[in-house]
This record gives structure tokens, sequence and C-alpha cells, in this order.
């Protein structure tokens, strides 16, 4: 996923919790094969709203703290963060068209 970078640990309190744009992050793992079935669909969220949100992913296999931090008991699950805070989740994978309206809901309250 070209246009959706890897968060890791050390990087996530500056990129995601300081990021003054609102993010939307991909909780994932790699043998999980729901994830593998959103993957496409959150590199379409990232090229829509290009530069309005932050896309990014994190592995919760190579950063669990992140994962035991936010309770992400499932994956996949997308978080959406603003002010240094997630303020919403969405936990399993609803189809694409489910994803895309929970993401315009989460960002037109950003905007």
């Amino acid at each position: 996923m070209s246009n959706v970078p890897k968060i890791e640990e050390a990087g996530f309190d500056a990129e995601v919790l300081g990021s003054e744009l609102p993010v939307l992050i991909d909780f994932y793992a790699d043998w999980c094969g729901p994830c593998r079935m959103i993957g496409p669909v959150v590199e379409e969220i990232a090229v829509e709203y290009g530069e309005k949100l932050m896309v990014a992913r994190v592995d919760v296999d190579a950063a669990q703290d992140i994962a035991m931090r936010y309770s992400i008991m499932s994956i996949p699950t997308l978080g959406f963060f603003r002010g240094g805070k997630m303020v919403d989740r969405l936990v399993g994978y609803p189809g694409p068209r489910g994803v895309k309206d929970w993401v315009s809901k989460n960002a037109t309250v950003a905007a």
C-alpha cells in the first residue's frame, strides 16, 4: 500500500497524536484475511482525502504497546484520531461502502 505509510511505535505519538490533521489509523496484521480485504479500501480513502486526512497503518504484532493502549482486541480496527485522541473506531470489515460511510461521517465532524 504505497500511499499509506506504516507507523512504528517510536513515532506514533509525534506523528499521530501530534498531527494537526485528523488521522485514520488502520490497525492490522499481515496474517489477517479481513485486514487484507480492507487494505485497498484504506488506500482509496488515502487518495480521496489527500491533504485533508492523514491515513496510516499500525501493525499490531510489531506495535503491541499501541494496540494495548487503545484496547485493540480485534482486527481489522480503524481508529479515527482528532486532537491527540481516538474519537471513534470501526471494528471488523463492513464492506467498502460501510468503511467509506464511516470515514465520511468522521471526516465531516472533523471539518
